[in-house]
């Protein structure tokens, strides 16, 4: 069985050459395939079901600069992707963020899901507005509240902002297994738009039942922590990765977290975060070529149970 790092280097020898990350040419992800897209439920509406979370990266601004996070937005629209998830930060920050969001090869392209993650509903009316200045969207694709933060007190703004066409989406977010009895009780008495979960093979809690009541209420999914904010890459560094992992076109350990997320069909969109063009294309590739079954999908769970 080969490493993971050996899994990587063959995978990466096979995009050697590609020179700037701009020029990333779509056909390294396949040959002439349109990039995998899913519904959001009752709209007609079609997302790729690969997106990026900025958070990391666009914290990483004051130290980095703009760049690097500039070349990943732009690989993740020349692969087909544009679903972009982002959480507010400093108006300093999100400044710098939103004037690549402005700039004229994505203001129209990418989907922008925005949070408020605040305490306060002062607070949180100046958030959704900062966002809607710094990010250049009278009208935000998607305005979630982050980790269920002062839900009560948010959601009636977030509501009329949905009806007032400053949302085209609504929802709520949890990144712990801690706050899925309140996620699953709101699910339930509320209508909303989407929900995003945390959701991998090592945690696959939500596949229980937040997943399948999302997909009894309809409503859209994305996922987060598919590498558990990189402590999942620890876990599997000194381990080979299968041979069987083959069975379903898994080329790296990163993919074998991301096809296990996307082989469940309630799952709209999976995000994964990332500063490296040449690694978001790596996890984009986990949308194409087979996913496990539920056999495959128990012994993956088994796997990374022994780590």
């Amino acid at each position: 069985m080969k490493s993971d790092d050996t899994n990587r280097r063959e995978f990466l020898t096979r995009l050697a050459g590609l020179g700037a990350a701009l020029s990333l040419p779509r056909s390294l992800l396949s040959s002439q395939q349109a990039f995998p897209t899913r519904e959001i439920p009752g709209t007609g509406e079609r997302l790729p079901i690969v997106g990026f979370g900025s958070s990391k990266p666009v914290l990483e601004i004051p130290t980095e600069g703009t760049e690097p996070l500039e070349a990943v937005l732009a690989t993740l629209l020349e692969q087909g992707g544009r679903v972009v998830d982002t959480s507010p930060r400093t108006p300093e920050i999100d400044r710098e963020f939103g004037r690549i969001l402005t700039r004229p090869r994505f203001q129209d392209s990418l989907f922008l899901a925005a949070k408020i993650n605040t305490e306060g509903e002062d607070v949180g009316i100046a958030q959704m507005r900062q966002s809607q200045r710094l990010f250049g969207r009278p009208t935000l694709d998607l305005l979630q509240v982050e980790s269920l933060r002062d839900l009560d007190v948010h959601w009636p703004n977030v509501r009329a902002w949905k009806d007032s066409g400053e949302a085209r989406y609504i929802g709520v977010t949890v990144s712990a297994y801690r706050n899925f009895e309140r996620l699953e009780a709101f699910m339930r008495s509320e209508s909303f738009d989407f929900v995003h979960v945390n959701y991998s093979v090592m945690e696959p809690l939500a596949e229980e039942r937040i997943l399948p009541l999302a997909q009894d209420l309809g409503l859209a999914v994305l996922t987060n922590r598919p590498f558990m904010n990189d402590s999942y890459f620890g876990r599997v560094a000194d381990h080979t990765l299968p041979e069987w992992a083959a069975e379903f076109d898994c080329e790296s350990w990163a993919q074998f977290s991301l096809k296990y997320v996307l082989s469940h069909p309630a799952v709209t969109c999976a995000l994964t975060e990332t500063s490296n063009p040449v690694h978001l294309v790596e996890n984009m590739h986990s949308a194409l070529g087979r996913f496990p079954d539920e056999a495959a999908k128990r012994r993956m769970r088994e796997l990374v149970s022994t780590f």
